[in-house]
């Protein structure tokens, strides 16, 4: 028998079996994933546009969501595996390389590679951030090996980055769980030595990119249109809402990352599927089999197309406008749409991370109380005659409130919290009506005014 080609990366991703599918199930709770490779395709299609600002036919860039990993880039025979992970403010960096290899899913990221034969490149795209020390050391370690792999170099282990890579093969040894691999297991039939495990894992490193501090889920509806779908928008030279184009893209992402379910035909029979001569599937009919997760350029071409010639169609329904007091008060004194919903979106997260501190905690009503304290102080600091001087006077105080906020020394925040979460604090303190942002009025008075006014539109 003439001896079989190779396998390339991308063939590989669609037709070696995934061991779980778990993904596609969490999407409503984690639509920020869909907004990441929503993004994702929007720069393969600016890519594939070029200077000409015209898709050839046959470029093959696609995006395969929710198969492998969160999505896989693919382009010809090259793939990119692509974990997303978001973390909330509460949750803060990633402070050891066991958060990132647990957390941050870097475990699951290179079990996943080495399946796939080593060949796609890998990618960790995250809201967290790198702490100083070994996470920040990692990074660093995939920049030199990515370098040096990138020159043809061989990747072998160094005393620069042997540290990091050690650390990181002994975190997939502990969080592997089920998907341990055989070869690591001491006396298998195909076992590899420690030294042969750890150069795999700096192969890993040397494909691996972490990009992360990427903007989170409360603010990701506001900020995408303008960094996402813009740069697009303004390429094809169109005068058409940036957020219109925005809505129609992430729209078919969001669709196809929930693909994972029941197919339409999935209760026809696979007639002749294994007749005599039919032989195996190939990478192209698996391809076809995982079309309902596919998003293509020219899927995201003809997206961008409908929503060029009807933007009305795709602009985002209005908001409920809403009725908290915190919301009330800030309208009142005239603050824009996003700031009001910013503040809502990061009460939340406050309230969310008092009740995982108070559950258990000692010592968290005492520290809660010294922060409302100091968040009291700064709002009476930051309202001054000068902030007055204006007739709407919300937005300038809203935005000093934000200033002297970045100015409080970090061991005067709690554990776990950062400059957004003492905002969240503020707003939290306006909804107590201890915090305002024009002269005093009665504020459920003009709850009841918007909830009749504005009757079927109000939360």
């Amino acid at each position: 028998m003439p001896e079989q080609p190779e396998l390339t990366a991308a063939e590989l991703v669609v037709t070696v079996p995934q061991p779980d599918d778990a993904g596609a199930n969490t999407l409503d709770r984690y639509d920020w994933q869909a907004s990441m490779a929503a993004a994702d395709g929007l720069q393969l299609y600016l890519d594939a546009l070029g200077p000409e600002k015209r898709l050839r036919s046959d470029d093959s860039r696609r995006i395969l969501c929710e198969y492998q990993e969160d999505w896989v880039a693919l382009d010809g025979d090259t793939a990119e595996l692509v974990s997303a992970k978001h973390r909330d403010p509460s949750v803060d960096a990633y402070r050891t390389v066991n958060q990132l290899a647990d957390d941050g899913g870097l475990a699951h990221l290179f079990l996943r590679w080495r399946a796939l034969k080593e060949k796609p490149t890998c990618r960790l795209t995250t809201t967290g951030g790198l702490a100083s020390g070994d996470p920040q050391d990692l990074e660093a370690a995939t920049t030199t090996l990515r370098e040096m792999r990138q020159a043809g170099q061989d990747v072998t282990l160094q005393n620069s980055y042997l540290s990091s890579v050690t650390k990181l093969h002994s975190a997939v040894r502990t969080y592997s769980g089920k998907h341990f691999p055989s070869a690591w297991v001491k006396g298998s039939e195909d076992e590899v030595s420690e030294e042969e495990q750890r150069q795999q894992v700096a192969r890993f490193l040397s494909m691996l990119k972490v990009h992360h501090s990427l903007t989170r889920r409360a603010d990701i509806g506001f900020a995408a249109p303008a960094k996402f779908a813009k740069p697009v928008v303004e390429h094809l030279g169109f005068d058409v809402p940036c957020e219109a184009v925005w809505n129609a893209v992430y729209g078919l992402f969001y669709t196809r990352m929930r693909a994972a379910g029941p197919r339409a035909d999935a209760t026809i029979s696979p007639v002749l599927s294994f007749a005599n001569g039919s032989g195996p599937p190939t990478s192209a009919d698996r391809e076809r089999e995982l079309s309902n997760r596919i998003v293509t350029v020219h899927d995201i071409d003809a997206a961008v197309m409908m929503a060029v010639m009807n933007p009305a169609a795709y602009e985002t329904l209005g908001s409920p406008i809403r009725l908290s007091r915190a919301a009330v008060k800030m309208r009142k004194g005239d603050c824009s749409d996003n700031s009001i919903e910013r503040g809502e979106q990061l009460r939340k997260d406050y309230h969310r991370y008092w009740r995982g501190r108070l559950t258990g905690d000692p010592t968290a009503m005492a520290e809660r109380d010294r922060l409302r304290r100091l968040l009291l102080r700064i709002s009476d600091k930051a309202d001054t005659p000068l902030v007055r001087s204006n007739s709407k006077w919300g937005p300038d105080f809203w935005n000093s409130i934000q200033d002297l906020l970045d100015g409080i020394p970090q061991e005067q925040i709690p554990v776990g919290m950062d400059v957004d979460l003492l905002l969240g604090g503020i707003s939290d303190l306006a909804n107590a009506c201890q915090v305002w942002f024009s002269g005093r009025f009665d504020v459920e008075d003009e709850i009841r005014r918007l909830r009749e006014e504005n009757r079927g539109s109000a939360a």
